[in-house]
């Protein structure tokens, strides 16, 4: 089995209980010549899996078509509509809460997710029920710990690139 993806049974939900759940949001897009069409996805069902582990979330399998359009001329790269991507994230939401999970943590792993903002703010109105993980903040302190030498909007996909002269 993939170990990106949950493997919880029915019994394995049932008696964990969890009060919120974790979406992992990706992409299946071209990541250079080197990188996976799923990068995206991966880095969001890793943080996402870490985040259920560390504080007990009901894992979800991850969102892997999103808004993409931006890549639409790389071979290999599908995307939907924003409009889809939020319906699939408000319907799951919806499910949730009927299954008695109030709360979704989405994680998204890729920056044409516009979308998700938006989402989450609608999903909020009445009080707090769903977070967007990890912000431009976040992101920011991640490549200052991991040291590296560009900033995002230098190197805003697909890895690190350092121009050596």
């Amino acid at each position: 089995m993939d170990p990106l993806i949950t493997t919880a049974t029915s019994r394995d939900a049932q008696d964990h209980a969890a009060r919120m759940a974790v979406l992992p949001v990706g992409s299946f897009e071209q990541h250079g010549n080197f990188l996976p069409l799923i990068t995206d996805t991966v880095v969001a069902c890793l943080i996402a899996r870490r985040v259920s582990a560390d504080y007990g979330l009901f894992l979800l399998p991850p969102v892997t078509l999103s808004c993409s359009h931006e890549h639409s001329g790389f071979a290999g790269t599908v995307s939907v509509s924003a409009s889809t991507l939020a319906a699939v994230v408000t319907d799951a939401a919806a499910s949730l809460r009927a299954a008695g999970i109030d709360r979704l943590a989405l994680v998204n792993g890729h920056g044409g997710n516009y979308v998700l903002a938006n989402v989450v703010q609608q999903a909020n109105i009445a009080g707090p029920r769903m977070t967007l993980f990890p912000s431009r903040t976040d992101w920011e302190i991640a490549r200052t710990t991991a040291g590296l030498d560009t900033t995002a909007s230098e190197d805003m996909h697909a890895g690190e690139l350092v121009v050596r002269r």
